[in-house]
């Protein structure tokens, strides 16, 4: 009888000592969640109410008529495992009317509108290829694609509203390709000066479409696999008076996660930026880690505009080594 019990009391404790891995891990679409930028991935991904200098309309496409100025950012990625994960994006803000009605002798108020564009590129490399009896048939690699499209419009001098249309590309293998087409919805409201409030749905309708039957004949088949749809709140609190920014988030999917994400940004002097952040805590699963993140920018004026360097450093878990991001920003 002892033995049953400490049979039984062992074999309990082997099975909750097993980690909880995240359903999103194994869904598709996850390079775009990696983040979009080394400002925003330096800060934890914690972006979606920051309406300061160049802002990310990939996290909240309410967010791009906050944008100062012309906004062109591209960065490349440095990660293990043979990845590849690249952006590229513009934005820019219109303002429309707010000149003196020549009728009514009044001004007219000024609408505030903005568009942003943007792509992520990701791949793997160097893939062992081999056939059914073992033998190599040389490297192969994938290639995962997003372009974007962010619209919207500031209502108010506190409220603005943004869509976003993503289009996937995925070429995994030979002639098997997908296409996808998915959209975000983002909501902006300024409470102050000093803090802001974003709510974003994205991924909604996104999918892949499989067809392998001109690959295996009557062995291939028709699949779909469904993106996560996660629901986001963040809020942002900046000090004019010292050039401080604190950022925080929860997100909510369908996959089952519940992330808190917190980001901050200190102007240590005229053009040095520092930043940090902690990227994917699941408040619901301990056994998945977190991802904290650093990074700064250091930025110069020129006769065309402000050009400026990013970096951002990534704790990455599970990966061989850490994730470094590398970026070039202009402002004109």
């Amino acid at each position: 009888m002892k033995r049953i019990i400490f049979f039984l009391f062992a074999a309990t404790i082997i099975i909750n000592a097993q980690p909880e891995f995240s359903k999103i891990a194994g869904r598709p679409g996850a390079f775009a969640r990696m983040g979009f930028g080394a400002r925003s991935m330096g800060m934890g991904n914690a972006v979606s109410s920051i309406v300061t200098d160049n802002i990310s309309p990939f996290y909240n496409p309410a967010l791009s008529p906050f944008q100062e100025g012309n906004s062109f950012q591209t960065s490349y990625s440095f990660l293990s495992l043979d990845r590849s994960l690249n952006f590229l994006s513009f934005t820019r803000k219109f303002v429309f009317g707010g000149k003196i009605d020549s009728v009514t002798g009044k001004q007219k108020r000024k609408s505030i509108a903005g568009f942003s564009v943007g792509i992520i590129n990701s791949g793997v490399g160097k893939i062992d290829g081999r056939d059914n009896q073992g033998m190599p048939t040389g490297e192969l690699s994938t290639s995962e694609n997003l372009a974007y499209l962010a619209l919207s419009n500031r209502f108010s001098d506190k409220l603005a509203f943004g869509v976003m249309i993503r289009f996937y590309y995925y070429s995994l293998y030979e002639d098997i390709t997908s296409t996808g087409l998915g959209f975000d919805i983002g909501a902006l409201y300024t409470v102050n000066d000093n803090l802001t409030i974003s709510a974003v749905l994205s991924d909604l309708n996104s999918k892949y479409k499989w067809d392998t039957t001109d690959l295996y004949g009557q062995e291939g088949n028709n699949s779909e696999d469904k993106f996560p749809v996660s629901k986001k709140i963040g809020v942002s609190w900046i000090s004019y008076s010292y050039d401080f920014i604190v950022s925080a988030e929860f997100e909510n999917s369908n996959a089952g996660t519940n992330y808190l994400r917190f980001g901050a940004e200190y102007n240590i002097f005229d053009n040095l930026y520092l930043r940090g952040g902690v990227d994917k805590w699941d408040i619901k699963n301990s056994d998945v880690p977190a991802r904290p993140s650093f990074g700064f920018t250091f930025k110069h004026e020129t006769g065309y505009g402000i050009a400026g360097i990013d970096y951002a450093f990534i704790i990455e878990p599970y990966s061989a080594y850490d994730s470094h991001i590398v970026g070039v920003n202009f402002n004109f």
